[in-house]
């Protein structure tokens, strides 16, 4: 059993930034994607973007330019820098690991962090 635990979120200006951590514990490796889902109240999770371990990247069009994410595969942390945060933005925060390929069976998230943008 893998376990995410994301920390990192909090209230912040718009324009401010905010960096989101994610230490997974487990059987996480190179093979799986990780990255980052928001969800808002009554909304589905959506993709904010995520990394393969090999460092493939993959962003919402929303927040191309603007966050950035990164893992290090020694510490099993996956992060995501969020810059010119805009009230948009507010959600909470999922971190989540999965085999693409075997996603119905290997797919774990975190416990969420708020991240609320606002002025």
């Amino acid at each position: 059993q893998v376990q995410l635990v994301n920390s990192g979120g909090g209230l912040v200006q718009p324009g401010g930034s905010l960096r989101l951590s994610c230490a997974a514990s487990g059987s996480i490796d190179r093979r799986y994607v990780m990255g980052w889902y928001r969800q808002t109240s009554g909304k589905q999770r959506e993709l904010v973007a995520d990394i393969t371990g090999g460092g493939t990247t993959n962003y919402a069009d929303s927040v191309k330019g603007r966050f950035t994410i990164s893992r290090d595969n020694a510490k099993n942390t996956v992060y995501l820098q969020m810059n010119s945060l805009k009230p948009e933005d507010t959600a909470l925060y999922y971190c989540n690991a999965h085999l693409s390929t075997f996603r119905s069976l290997y797919d774990f998230w975190g416990q969420g962090t708020q991240v609320t943008v606002s002025s």
